[in-house]
């Protein structure tokens, strides 16, 4: 049927843009994830988003089209915890493995899911490789206190199209706002968002309660879901839609954070994790409490 009465819709500038119904959302994103329409078509629905920006219920209806088309690995015992990492390290090194890793100890089952949309920078796949957890080839169930790295493709290949649009024309698209929301998995789980823009914060809280999401949501570092380090951000839970305040947000920056590598090298990085894990360098307080909210956020849903 094509998109091209939806991109009327939706490119008539930052004014003139008129949202789409849930249901109309869900229709054109599916056909973008199933290759059924035209590149042109898929870059002008990318640049008139970028434009306009996704409504909550804009979001609901892309992640309604996702959630059907997409892998997911089965329920197996407690709540699993979705890290989505997709923007890797620029400046500091990445701790979405550290993270991830301290989670799985606490007997969680853990699932980072990323992709490479930034050629320059060292990703969560890179490091978690370096510490022997391969990328996954097939779904399969993950068990409690196990750690997994899915690539994109792995979950859905149409979205794993659709965030290599950003490689052709520079810019973010709806797609890039559907990988740190979406659920890849049939049973429970947490999953952590992060924002670097306060106008993201407000439409991720939105939609997270409108789809009656489990869910951890604050600044992350760099754009990845793990806390930045130096800083005590804002942290709120949503359990099943229902939004909870869990930390406030502190003033200042921390200059330095006790073994904390300057390098961002895989190697670095790698090496870092180890020795936070084998109790030889201190788990940064932020990720600390970061992993306690998200136990708790888990718990919450085992026992309601």
């Amino acid at each position: 049927m094509g998109i091209s009465h939806y991109i009327k819709e939706i490119g008539r500038g930052a004014r003139g843009a008129r949202p789409l119904n849930r249901e109309q959302a869900a229709d054109l994103f599916g056909q973008v994830l199933d290759g059924t329409v035209t590149d042109l078509e898929t870059g002008a629905f990318c640049l008139a988003m970028r434009i306009k920006g996704e409504t909550p219920d804009e979001m609901a209806g892309f992640l309604d089209a996702t959630h059907a088309r997409l892998a997911r690995f089965p329920a197996t015992g407690r709540p699993l915890v979705v890290l989505p990492s997709y923007n890797g390290a620029r400046r500091l090194p990445v701790l979405t493995p550290l993270l991830a890793l301290l989670l799985a100890r606490e007997g969680l089952p853990v699932l980072v899911h990323g992709a490479a949309t930034e050629s320059t920078r060292v990703l969560a796949s890179n490091v978690l490789a370096a510490l022997d957890v391969q990328p996954l080839a097939s779904i399969r169930p993950i068990a409690n206190g196990e750690a997994v790295f899915a690539p994109t493709e792995l979950l859905s290949p149409g979205l794993k199209r659709l965030l290599d649009v950003r490689r052709v024309v520079g810019l973010r698209n709806p797609g890039h706002s559907v990988v740190k929301l979406m659920q890849p998995t049939q049973g429970a789980c947490v999953v952590v968002g992060s924002y670097t823009h306060p106008a993201y914060a407000e439409s991720m809280a939105a939609t997270f309660e409108l789809l009656g999401m489990t869910a951890l949501l604050s600044r992350g570092l760099e754009g990845e879901s793990v806390a930045d380090p130096r800083r005590t951000a804002q942290v709120d839970g949503f359990v099943r839609g229902r939004r909870v305040a869990l930390q406030t947000q502190e003033p200042g920056t921390q200059a330095e954070v006790p073994g904390l590598p300057k390098e961002i090298d895989i190697e670095t990085t790698a090496d870092y994790t180890r020795r936070v894990l084998a109790g030889q360098a201190p788990v940064p307080d932020a990720i600390a409490q970061q992993v306690e909210h998200v136990l708790q956020l888990a718990q919450q849903v085992e026992h309601p």
